[in-house]
């Protein structure tokens, strides 16, 4: 997702990101080392845990965070910042670090997710952006771990396009997949990322047709018997007839779209199997979330088609991740913590760095804030980097070094690597930590002081 009229993300971005950049370009301040981090200071109500993704998207976007002529000359006409700021921004070009949680890993309540560090003029900038990105596609996420955990072994489909803004819908497949999602509607999260795309036919298909068994003739003699019939236009058992009729015992998957699924299913399983067609998959869709998922647990359903629910995030549309400057050089050179005191609003100053206390069983006990003195905190980060405490398993990694993008982090190879993290963060919570009930965060969070 581009700004209007050019390849730049640099408009993505609120008014007073620029105006304060103008202002500390203009005191001297813009070019001290600053340290932000991003996270959240709770989850949403009942959940239990959540999920980071949108860093490789946020990556690639970065790359892209350039003011080129268009995005110069407006800010002039409308007179947004001072022509001294103006040039810095023509010459403008990400150069900070950033390291953070592996996307797709798990989170928890003051977990620093990402930590961008450079210049104030730097990493002010991006702050919308992050934002905007990790919060959308993190909440999806977040409602797609637990739809893909309701529904175990069965495949979940991500169908929600229709229901988002057009670039939020390719967001919110390709952070579906991460959490486990098989496959999309979408094609332009499949040829953007390389995922998985499914769909035949909806209701509009049938009603073009002078009736059921022409509409579904004339889709098995275009796509195959191993298509998918949606049989609940009309009748669902004359349906299934039809379905049959038109594909024979060898057709793909009859689709439910309407009614109460779980009876059908069994239904329809018992028709399908009394037919011959016992290899017949069983595919329903209609206003799913995590909860109808669960319900139909015992019903004899082998994929889920799920799309409001998830593309909104299950009641939860924002993770509520923030984005706070914790450490900043001071007059004397050194890195001095800074935090803000609002009541409600409170953060922790300091650089920061995160793990993850496993007990025996390889499974989460805590999530452990790592605190002190700015330069023992480092070290700490590169002590587990070159020989790793069995005990805690350190969080953040390497994602940008001076402004480049390390390999492997976005495209189609980001979210194949995100999806496989999430998988093994999911296996490690404790148990009962996937329950859909609502219950307090799955590990408590603590501070690990250094002296």
């Amino acid at each position: 997702m581009a700004a209007v009229g050019s390849g730049s993300t640099a408009l993505l971005t609120d008014r007073y990101e620029l105006t304060m950049l103008q202002a500390a370009l203009a005191d001297g301040t813009a070019h001290r080392r600053c340290v932000f981090e991003v996270f959240t200071r709770r989850l949403p109500a009942g959940r239990r845990y959540g999920v980071l993704a949108g860093t490789g998207r946020l990556l690639e976007q970065l790359a892209a965070f350039r003011f080129g002529t268009p995005e110069l000359d407006w800010l002039a006409d409308e007179r947004v910042v001072d022509d001294a700021t103006l040039a810095f921004l023509a010459d403008y070009r990400f150069t900070a670090d950033v390291v953070g949680y592996a996307e797709g890993e798990v989170f928890f309540p003051q977990s620093p997710v990402l930590v961008v560090e450079g210049t104030f003029a730097q990493a002010v900038l991006i702050e919308t952006l992050v934002l905007s990105v990790l919060n959308y596609d993190s909440a999806v996420a977040s409602a797609a771990s637990r739809m893909t955990s309701a529904a175990v072994d069965r495949p979940c489909l991500e169908m929600g396009a229709r229901r988002a803004h057009e670039d939020a819908a390719v967001a919110a497949a390709r952070a579906a997949v991460v959490a486990g999602f098989a496959a999309t509607s979408n094609l332009e999260a499949g040829r953007r990322y390389g995922l998985p795309t499914i769909g035949t036919a909806a209701h509009a298909f049938t009603l073009l047709h002078d009736d059921e068994e022409a509409a579904f003739a004339s889709q098995v003699r275009s796509h195959g018997p191993g298509t998918t019939l949606l049989v609940d236009t009309y009748d669902v058992r004359r349906g299934v007839e039809r379905a049959l009729a038109a594909a024979g015992t060898g057709l793909g998957a009859v689709r439910l779209d309407s009614g109460d699924l779980g009876v059908l299913a069994h239904e329809v399983r018992a028709q399908l199997d009394a037919a011959g067609a016992r290899d017949t998959r069983i595919v329903v869709t209609s206003d799913l979330d995590e909860h109808a998922i669960a319900s139909l647990a015992v019903a004899p359903v082998d994929s889920y088609g799920v799309g409001t629910s998830l593309v909104t995030g299950s009641g939860a549309p924002t993770c509520g991740m923030v984005y706070k400057l914790v450490a900043r050089e001071g007059a004397s050179g050194a890195m001095e913590p800074v935090a803000k005191a609002s009541r409600s609003k409170t953060s922790l100053g300091g650089r920061k760095a995160a793990a993850r206390r496993l007990g025996r069983d390889g499974r989460a006990v805590e999530e452990v804030l790592v605190v002190g003195p700015d330069e023992q905190v480092a070290a700490w980060t590169d002590a587990q980097r070159r020989e790793p405490d069995a005990a805690l398993r350190p969080l953040h990694v390497p994602l940008v070094v001076e402004g480049e993008v390390l390999p492997g982090l976005t495209a189609a190879a980001g979210v194949q690597a995100a999806r496989a993290r999430h998988a093994a963060s999911r296996d490690e919570l404790p148990r009962g930590a996937r329950r859909l009930s609502a219950d307090e965060a799955a590990v408590e969070t603590v501070e690990m002081r250094l002296v």
